[in-house]
């Protein structure tokens, strides 16, 4: 990405995606075919897929304890399907084909229906083909909000994505090269934050709720503008809000930030050659009557208690790729010498078991390594449980720790969110009974 090719980026027109209340009677979802601005006026529209005419699909909200149902439509030229992703959701709408559904054909239909139980920031994407799918734009924001919510001005949005993108922007249509499948996946040369609100007042206290929806990109961000807090992660509350530095956000993850507004809010994404500006939200006027009182942890959320005397405890080792060391795979990446999807599921769990699982990198890449159906605790330095997530970055070479109670049933993929390493072989499963 260069400086000319990024401030081009910036110059677009922002993208704000609907809002939608999904309610107990249904509430519509259509994937079909989009065209959307990316570039600045003159220099092309990109076609891509969307959900209800637009790329990020519609936010859907929904009240913490509520339930979500969900008429998916696929308007597409290709079978799809829905994940929604980081709810402890009933397997049966967890959106997997193969695994916990058939794919939806063109001008098929599929609801789901499901349980909030937790509050938090969410997002739903396309679990078919997704290494081209969600890079062509089939995804959205999933917000569960709290029964007794933070006292804010305003609760913003803010969808970190990049594209990779021809000179008249269309999209570029080399989607599962082998180069993407054995590095580091399909980045994009333009970058961008989608801002659900175009403009606050010096003085507002904000939620900002960032999603990481690139297919590849490792966010690396930096907000200006105001002073601020981290209170959650992957959508689970902090115990203990952290200060407000660089955030790094794997593809897929989640942060929650608090701001008090004192000039316009900048994301400004570090990269080789410096930062750049990914997005801005103007401050327009005064509020004259901010918020005084100091910025609380969001409210705390009831989680399994992990049992780490009886835990099992497992290794997940994540093999393959250029410059990566042999293994016994068929593919480019392979999980304990084995790519793609096995016959057997990886483990068996009782419900309620604990798991301590080492997740080893032994390639040149980062991984995110999601497990669906469950968050789980990064276990500390010092062996503590961290922070609460349901997908974590592992770095080249390195290895983390896990403590996970699998108390959801049913059948649970866990795959790398570099989709273009979970299409060439880094994925497995799991089952609860």
């Amino acid at each position: 990405m260069n400086r000319r090719d990024f401030l081009l980026a910036l110059a677009a027109t922002a993208l704000t995606p609907a809002t939608g209340w999904a309610a107990p009677s249904g509430f519509r979802l259509k994937a079909e075919p989009v065209t959307t601005r990316l570039l600045p006026d003159g220099q092309g529209v990109t076609r891509m897929l969307g959900f209800n005419g637009s790329s990020p699909g519609p936010e859907i909200r929904a009240r913490q304890g509520g339930r979500v149902a969900v008429s998916f439509e696929n308007g597409i030229d290709g079978a799809s399907a829905v994940h929604w992703h980081g709810i402890h959701i009933d397997n049966a709408m967890d959106g997997v084909p193969g695994l916990t559904q058939a794919a939806v054909k063109p001008g098929g239909a599929f609801d789901y229906v499901f349980d909030a139980p937790h509050p938090g920031t969410y997002w739903y994407h396309s679990h078919e083909r997704s290494w081209e799918q969600v890079a062509k734009g089939l995804y959205g924001p999933l917000i569960v909000e709290e029964r007794d919510p933070p006292r804010v001005d305003h609760d913003i949005t803010v969808v970190l994505d990049d594209w990779r993108l021809t000179r008249s922007g269309g999209l570029a249509p080399n989607f599962g090269n082998r180069h993407d499948f054995s590095h580091d996946g399909r980045l994009g040369n333009f970058a961008r934050a989608l801002l659900s609100r175009e403009a606050v007042r010096r003085g507002d206290r904000v939620r900002l709720r960032l999603i990481n929806t690139a297919t590849a990109r490792i966010f690396r961000v930096r907000i200006g503008g105001g002073d601020g807090i981290v209170v959650a992660h992957d959508g689970m509350p902090l115990a203990k809000p952290a200060p407000l530095g660089e955030l790094v956000l794997a593809p897929a993850q989640r942060t929650d930030v608090i701001l008090d507004v004192a000039a316009p809010v900048t994301f400004a994404m570090a990269t080789r050659r410096g930062a750049y500006e990914l997005g801005k939200i103007a401050a327009q006027g005064v509020n004259p009557a901010p918020i005084d009182a100091p910025i609380a942890p969001l409210p705390p959320v009831d989680i399994p208690p992990p049992d780490r005397k009886k835990a099992r405890r497992l290794t997940l080792a994540m093999q393959g790729g250029a410059m990566g060391g042999r293994h016994r795979g068929k593919d480019f990446w392979a999980f304990n010498d084995y790519s793609g999807m096995p016959y057997e599921p990886w483990q068996r769990f009782a419900r309620g078991e604990t798991a301590l699982i080492t997740m080893k990198n032994d390639t040149a890449f980062p991984h995110g390594i999601h497990i669906h159906g469950h968050h789980f605790h990064e276990v500390g330095e010092d062996g503590t449980p961290g922070h609460y997530r349901d997908t974590t970055l592992v770095d080249p070479r390195r290895s983390r720790d896990v403590l996970c109670v699998f108390d959801n049933p049913g059948k649970w993929l866990i795959h790398c969110h570099t989709l273009a390493h979970q299409a060439s072989g880094m994925k497995t499963w799991v089952e609860v009974v």
